[in-house]
């Protein structure tokens, strides 16, 4: 097989998109033929139909829209980085990427990041935040696919450096009519009888709960499953189940929807973040300072109390 040049997956991207080999044409500046001819030779390199032709215009095949699936992450890998590389000529000094569990970010990794920003030694560092599960954040890092991460550390961080970072308690989130809404603090076991609104069964807490169910010879009763902690909040203040969320990110959402937040007792409901990374030493200098103001502001955190920084900030619930 030929090696695939950019400028063909960009046609060919170019055709699926406007479904008309056409308007492809005239949108990347090339003749039609051109473009036809391109498409035909990669369909004979590839060795399958990759476009469905009709009088109306084309459609990708299931090859096709396999193509396509790569071909929009390699034109966009590629043109992130011409964008990092040109960065450096225009007097950006580093580009740090940087991903973190939803419970990083929904809590105080914005702030922390935004702080970092602010100052004028780290006006020219750009960053990028993605949000992953922790064994996502973990393979990411492994990977190459980014250069710092945040997340829960109870998963394998076998083969990466990691710093403390942040803490969080994980509590019960009910309406206030609901049974339960007039205790202090529960232990997990006491809630198994009533029905839940959870995280998709994915993610690291919905392991955990399941787990620690299991220890105690119960199972739980899922009324709904929403994609993040802003759904489940709703769907808590609508009194359609009951939610475990963290402390620091229901406090927030208690005030607006008018909910309770009890604490859960459980030793396993206390959770540790930590910043990881691969190799300290061969970060680039954007990273390795990333990695240290992170780890001050978590330092400064336990002095201070757990809602220093979100009292400082005044940041608005995610």
């Amino acid at each position: 097989m030929r090696d695939i040049d950019l400028k063909t997956l960009r046609l060919f991207v170019a055709a699926c998109e406007h479904q008309n080999m056409a308007r492809a044409a005239e949108h990347e500046n090339i003749e039609p033929s051109a473009i036809s001819k391109r498409m035909a030779q990669l369909e004979a390199d590839l060795g399958t139909p990759l476009l469905l032709r009709s009088r109306r215009g084309v459609q990708p095949t299931p090859a096709g829209v396999s193509l396509l699936e790569h071909a929009r992450n390699v034109l966009f890998s590629m043109e992130r980085m011409a964008t990092d590389v040109a960065a450096f000529g225009s007097g950006v000094k580093g580009h740090v990427r940087l991903v973190a569990s939803a419970s990083a970010i929904a809590e105080s990794l914005f702030d922390d990041i935004a702080i970092f920003m602010r100052q004028s030694a780290n006006r020219n560092i750009k960053v990028d935040i993605e949000e992953r599960l922790s064994r996502e954040v973990v393979r990411q890092l492994r990977e190459g696919g980014a250069s710092v991460g945040v997340c829960w550390d109870s998963v394998d961080l076998q083969g990466l450096e990691h710093r403390p970072y942040r803490r969080d308690r994980l509590a019960l989130a009910v309406h206030p009519d609901h049974p339960l809404a007039g205790r202090k603090s529960l232990r997990f076991e006491q809630t198994l009888d009533h029905e839940y609104v959870g995280l998709p069964p994915t993610t690291a807490v919905h392991m955990m709960l399941h787990r620690a169910a299991a220890q105690a010879g119960r199972s739980m009763s899922y009324r709904v499953i929403v994609s993040n902690f802003d759904a489940a909040f709703r769907v808590v203040a609508a009194n359609l189940g009951i939610s475990v969320i963290p402390v620091e990110v229901g406090v927030p959402f208690a005030a607006m929807l008018g909910i309770k937040v009890i604490p859960l007792s459980d030793s396993w409901a206390q959770r540790n973040f930590v910043v990881c990374f691969q190799d300290f030493q061969v970060l680039q200098p954007a990273a390795q300072r990333m990695v240290e103001h992170l780890a001050q502001c978590a330092a400064l955190a336990v002095r201070e109390g757990p809602t220093s920084t979100r009292r400082k900030s005044g940041r608005k619930p995610l």
